[in-house]
């Protein structure tokens, strides 16, 4: 987008800030307060989940006992006991196996007791299946949470968008600010659903297993923590080395979505230059810079979960080394040992997870922080409540020493007092960048002054809510704007409450448009879509005109609004013009002086000031700046590009 002056803003200079992943993330949780309820009750439900979760090893370490218990015992001695059974080991000279099976409560005599095991082995189940439905329970509450979550996240950043000042979207490029509005916003959706849950499971199974695993063996359990540290150190070294090119990544997205934007809009003066080449090359190196970021992120994150799965294996040898000593010695049974490899197992794979979602949970949080940065944007300042209102708008428009500029350090705008009567038609001439547009963008309020003031009837436009002051106003740029709908529509799109299709057809006849629209297949009902295919540029320009008809303001803006129509239809919508500018106050910027010769008043600007103002005969016959460019244009038109 262009900004002051005709100069191209890229990105954004707020773009270039490291990541704050720490604030960002706070912030993103705490997107989640109106769900709070939801999140409590998904807490709860993982919480019991992963407790029964972490209670099954051990029930399934008891099965095991109850088998090995079975198969030791049927060969012993019936009658006997379990210490005169390991006395006779001992005597024998078999104190290793004697200690072994000190850790099993067999019975001498007895096989294995399939009853009792088969309880244990449905508890298990029915654990197992408890704990299941309890993590179903919570991934769809979890699941609600994150939807209604990003849902009102877009309804900010919509609402955000309308407030914004016009400079704001001047210095970016619209392509960077719908990247946000919609890659960002669904990359944190996608980045919620896939970490939330899990990350809250993957931690309280964390805690659960090593309170288990403290219960059945302080000392296994210390073996096991000893690569919790060398876990740690990996992923903050790794997280350290992506976080940057996650940042990168996301910049890039803005950056290619803002070239394909652009170049899409303007494909039509793309191939007439034949600069198509040269935008393909422009892709190219930003989709490289894209490349180049997205492999660095993905390729440091990515080599994290290997690294997690070597120390997850160095931790399951340390564990079954010293859990075999432990049963060898009788100081655990086998089933202990096996819930405990089993609790390792556990331990690990959720700090394999949280560290293997590194990668998505910086993604997520790099594009919080450019929602973040968007919905901290200056806003523009806030309507006055209540805000004031004319007794009877008739349109009389006063400018009072009005100074204005886009950057402090140039002005543009100085010192410039103008009075307009009710009805009168004031014409602004002068060449480019003088300061046309930007008066009128200053009487909408697009930007505000800032200095002296412009009033509506007597009253100060800034004590004006900008609903009331631009309900009075019916603006027609140089740009046509269409929305994907029928033609009636988009002329409807002016009034402020529901019309008739008489009310569209008359505002139609009025601007001359209802004799092409009827030569339409569908007429009125004839489908455009947001590129207004199948009408030409002059036929758009009408459909706007009539829009701004049809909306019946008090006060008129044309900036332009001829310049793509044929000189037959141009005279037409000048005898329009002067139909329906009786009773209305009407500002016509135009760089055709033929546009503008019955105005009441012709203003001509040049630096930012009025030079001259008066009659189409009067400013000719001072023979200034009005007659130098009326000359300019027609007289000496010829001589001069000579």
């Amino acid at each position: 987008m262009a900004g002051p002056g005709g100069r191209m803003m890229a990105g954004g200079g707020p773009d270039q800030r490291s990541l704050d992943f720490k604030g960002s993330g706070k912030r993103l949780l705490a997107q989640f307060a109106p769900q709070r309820v939801t999140m409590y009750a998904m807490l709860v439900a993982v919480f019991f989940s992963v407790a029964l979760s972490v209670v099954g090893p051990k029930i399934l370490g008891k099965a095991t006992d109850l088998i090995f218990a079975g198969i030791v015992g049927r060969d012993m001695p019936e009658g006997a006991t379990k210490e005169q059974v390991l006395d006779g080991m001992r005597a024998s000279g078999d104190n290793g196996v004697a200690d072994m099976l000190s850790g099993t409560d067999f019975t001498p005599g007895e096989g294995i007791d399939f009853t009792a095991v088969g309880e244990v082995l449905l508890l298990a189940l029915g654990v197992f299946l408890a704990a299941g439905l309890l993590m179903a329970v919570a991934t769809r509450l979890v699941n609600r949470a994150v939807n209604l979550t990003v849902y009102r996240m877009r309804e900010d950043i919509q609402a955000k968008l309308s407030r914004l000042p016009l400079s704001y979207f001047d210095k970016r490029q619209r392509g960077e600010v719908l990247s946000r509005a919609t890659n960002d916003i669904d990359n944190i959706g996608q980045t919620l659903q896939q970490t939330l849950g899990q990350l809250v499971n993957s931690l309280l199974t964390i805690v659960g297993v090593l309170v288990m695993m403290l219960w059945i063996s302080p000392l296994l359990a210390l073996v096991a923590l000893i690569t919790v540290p060398l876990s740690f150190v990996v992923a903050t070294k790794v997280g350290k080395r992506s976080q940057p090119h996650f940042v990168e990544q996301w910049k890039s997205t803005g950056k290619v979505n803002a070239h394909v934007e652009e170049m899409y809009t303007g494909h039509a003066l793309v191939k007439v230059f034949g600069r198509h080449e040269e935008s393909a090359k422009l892709f190219a190196e930003h989709n490289d810079s894209l490349y180049e970021a997205s492999f660095k992120a993905q390729f440091n994150s990515g080599i994290m979960q290997p690294l997690m799965f070597f120390i997850s294996n160095l931790n399951y040898v340390l564990v079954a080394v010293v859990g075999g000593l432990r049963v060898a010695s009788g100081t655990l049974s086998i089933g202990d040992v096996q819930a405990f490899i089993q609790y390792s197992r556990q331990f690990s794979m959720p700090l394999t997870q949280v560290a293997s979602m590194a990668n998505l949970v910086q993604s997520g949080v790099a594009s919080a922080e450019r929602i973040f940065e968007l919905l901290d944007a200056d806003e523009q300042e806030a309507d006055p409540v209540p805000g004031l209102r004319p007794e009877r708008l008739r349109g009389a428009v006063a400018l009072e020493q009005v100074s204005f500029r886009y950057e402090e350090d140039k002005p543009l705008i100085e010192d410039l007092s103008l009075t307009v009567e009710p009805g009168h038609t004031v014409a602004i001439v002068g060449p480019t960048g003088a300061g046309k547009t930007t008066l009128v963008n200053l009487l909408m309020r697009f930007y505000e002054v800032t200095g002296g003031r412009i009033t509506l009837d007597g009253v100060d436009v800034a004590k004006m809510s900008r609903d009331e002051l631009r309900s009075g106003i019916g603006m027609v740029l140089q740009d046509t704007w269409l929305f994907g709908g029928t033609i009636a529509e988009n002329i409807a799109y002016g009034a402020s409450k529901e019309v008739t299709r008489a009310q569209i057809e008359e505002a139609a006849r009025a601007a001359h448009a209802d004799r092409f629209i009827r030569t339409l297949p569908d007429g009125y009902d004839t489908v455009l879509d947001d590129e207004g295919s199948g009408v030409s540029a002059g036929e758009k320009q009408l459909i706007t005109i009539a829009r701004a008809f049809l909306s019946d303001p008090v006060i008129l803006v044309l900036d332009e609004a001829t310049s793509s129509v044929d000189t037959r239809t141009e005279v037409l919508i000048q005898q329009a013009m002067a139909r329906l500018a009786h009773g209305r106050t009407s500002f016509v910027i135009a760089h055709r002086l033929s546009t503008i010769r019955d105005a009441d008043t012709i203003l001509v600007m040049e630096d930012g000031a009025i030079v001259e103002q008066g009659s189409h005969a009067g400013l000719l016959a001072s023979d200034g700046a009005y007659a130098r460019l009326y000359k300019a244009q027609f007289a000496e038109a010829v001589a001069e590009v000579d």
